[in-house]
């Protein structure tokens, strides 16, 4: 028998790793664009709207405010019903509420809507961190990992290029349309992204699973290891209350600060 972790152990790091970065980490640039999208259009419609400096503000903080609660609520779904459901759904929410933004008649509605467009932008983190751990599975794939951070880079540095072009030219709502074509593209690309293998043994889905496994394995040119798919024995799954549990409080404490 074997267990997911050393299936993926054995069939290593190869094509669809790279695959899944590439499509993973164009999540980062369309997260980024659409978090620093509020910095290049608020002197714009500070201007269009007569803003006072804590509604120019608001704006940013109900973004986060987005992404906060419906990071949780993604987050426990994804749980109950699985990553790729909720990471489609994620991409579809972002990209259809950012393109709603660029209709935005009123300073309230832009506001409610960028609201909306962090609530989705916050289900991309469902699919990024369970691919972090399938790539970090791998022993060789250590420069990967660094690397995923270029493209949150890469997001930020484009909407600001895009913005000293377009602004000046054809206005901030071409800006928020044209940043939103990242987001569209994933969702095209979105059918090469499997489902966890990781969740669907958690669930007793064995059969999906080990698909997922043969399908990794034969994009990578090497075989499955021998035997049968091992479900790990059920346990406890974690709760909130965990957090704050006197064993684990300072940690939990030191990263919400730091975050």
């Amino acid at each position: 028998t074997f267990t997911v972790e050393e299936a993926v152990e054995t069939i290593g790091f190869g094509r669809f790793h790279i695959m899944l970065f590439l499509i993973m980490g164009s999540t980062g640039v369309a997260e980024a664009m659409e978090i620093m999208l509020i910095a290049v259009v608020s002197p714009l419609i500070r201007c269009e709207w007569q803003l006072q400096d804590w509604q120019v503000a608001l704006v940013t903080t109900m973004v986060f405010f987005g992404y906060m609660v419906f990071s949780i609520i993604l987050g426990l779904l994804a749980d109950r019903y699985g990553r790729w459901k909720i990471l489609l759904l994620s991409f579809l929410w972002a990209a259809y509420f950012s393109l709603l933004t660029s209709f935005a008649p009123s300073y309230i509605w832009f506001v409610f809507l960028r609201a909306m467009v962090g609530g989705g932008v916050s289900g991309h983190a469902q699919g990024r961190e369970e691919n972090k751990q399938i790539i970090a599975t791998c022993s060789c794939s250590n420069p990967f990992l660094s690397l995923g951070k270029v493209f949150w880079l890469a997001g930020s540095l484009l909407i600001i290029g895009l913005a000293s072009v377009v602004n000046p030219t054809i206005g901030w709502r071409w800006l928020i349309r044209i940043a939103s074509i990242p987001g569209i593209l994933l969702i095209l690309v979105f059918k090469f992204i499997p489902e966890s293998a990781r969740y669907n043994v958690s669930t007793g889905n064995t059969g999906a699973a080990l698909a997922t496994l043969q399908r990794i394995a034969s994009m990578n040119g090497v075989a499955m290891p021998e035997g049968q798919l091992r479900e790990p024995a059920r346990e406890r799954r974690g709760r909130f209350k965990d957090l704050i549990h006197s064993k684990y409080l300072r940690t939990t404490l030191q990263i919400w600060i730091i975050w």
